[in-house]
């Protein structure tokens, strides 16, 4: 694996991070289970409480090697799941899980090129490497239907060093924010993290 100091500090260049997770895609999955990984479980039951969406099409978005993903095809069976990420080696294994009727390699940041659009789009567990969230938001309601639905985590010590709040509040015309969590663990079983950063998982309807 490429060597930095933590996951907290992020990978750094779009070309660091993709080789990082092409790096670490064969041990990612046993990895983010000895952290006791949260994100996935979490934001699924988050999505069945707040919403009875029943998405016929879904994209999810830095979908890696297909965690959240798979807690998708369990709530959804019957659903088209689309996934996309950076890291090649990661799609190759999602692929293998038999979750996603379509992969691509692509930066989440940037538009995703399909004839149709989706009733829910999700990004778990990788808001922290956003760039350019205006750019997100906008690519996001490019391949969303109308009361189509945007479920997301963000770690709260960047919410709070971003603003994050007034940034979702300059999409409002766009986006409704339907309901924000409590704070989660993250990574308890990470030294980095422990009980000290968590996530908030968002939900956001478009109009």
């Amino acid at each position: 694996m490429t060597n930095f100091k933590s996951l907290v500090s992020g990978v750094g260049s779009l070309n660091k991070t993709t080789k990082y997770y092409d790096d670490w895609s064969e041990n990612y999955d046993a990895t983010l289970k000895l952290w006791n990984y949260q994100a996935p479980k979490k934001s699924i039951k988050f999505l069945k409480e707040t919403t009875n969406v029943k998405p016929k099409n879904i994209l999810d978005l830095a979908c890696g090697t297909g965690l959240f993903g798979a807690e998708l095809k369990k709530v959804f069976p019957k659903s088209h799941i689309y996934g996309s990420d950076i890291s090649k080696k990661s799609l190759k294994i999602s692929s293998g899980k038999k979750i996603y009727t379509k992969l691509q390699i692509k930066n989440f940041e940037q538009v995703h090129h399909y004839k149709i659009k989706f009733d829910l789009i999700s990004l778990i567990g990788s808001m922290t490497y956003c760039k350019n969230f205006d750019k997100l938001f906008t690519n996001i309601n490019k391949n969303i239907k109308e009361k189509g639905f945007v479920v997301f985590t963000h770690r709260i010590d960047l919410w709070e060093r971003q603003d994050f709040l007034s940034i979702l509040k300059k999409h409002q015309k766009t986006f409704k924010i339907t309901k924000v969590s409590r704070p989660v663990n993250y990574l308890p079983f990470n030294n980095d993290f422990k009980n000290k950063i968590k996530i908030k998982i968002v939900l956001l309807q478009k109009y």
